[in-house]
């Protein structure tokens, strides 16, 4: 059973037929889908499925926090089930790509007491941008010499 699955019937959060695939499609590492992926993902598990149902039942886990909705650079809202481990985010600035990120530094400290304004700050939102590997590539791949 999927980490989400599992946190979802703790909360007695009534599982239909809808809601179990849309946590099923968001179960692992890594996941940040838009909500269009998540349909066309829960529609070749459970073809009836709407698009309304997948809308509204991200919004439903968004609500609980049992899923993060992330949006970066103005692209489609993604959704993350990773809601309850600290991390943050690196996103390819060509093709979107995203990876949940750790590092060991908290970034609170980073900002000077100065730059607070008299904020209790509780929180920060870090994201990290740059290319990945299959971006490089083709980047590199364009840019080679043709002969």
């Amino acid at each position: 059973m999927s980490d989400l699955l599992r946190r979802l019937r703790e909360r007695g959060w009534r599982l239909t037929a809808q809601r179990r695939v849309i946590a099923e499609v968001l179960d692992g590492d890594h996941v940040h889908f838009t909500a269009d992926e998540v349909h066309r993902r829960a529609a070749g598990k459970l073809p009836e499925i709407s698009r309304a149902s997948v809308y509204s039942t991200l919004g439903e886990l968004v609500a609980l926090g049992e899923v993060l909705e992330v949006t970066t650079d103005g692209r489609a809202k993604r959704y993350d089930p990773n809601a309850h481990r600290p991390h943050q985010h690196l996103v390819c600035s060509g093709c979107g790509a995203m990876r949940d990120v750790r590092p060991s530094a908290d970034p609170l400290p980073a900002l000077p007491a100065g730059e607070r304004f008299g904020f209790a700050v509780s929180g920060a939102v870090v994201t990290y941008y740059g290319r990945c590997p299959g971006c490089v590539a083709a980047a590199n791949a364009a840019s080679a010499p043709h002969g």
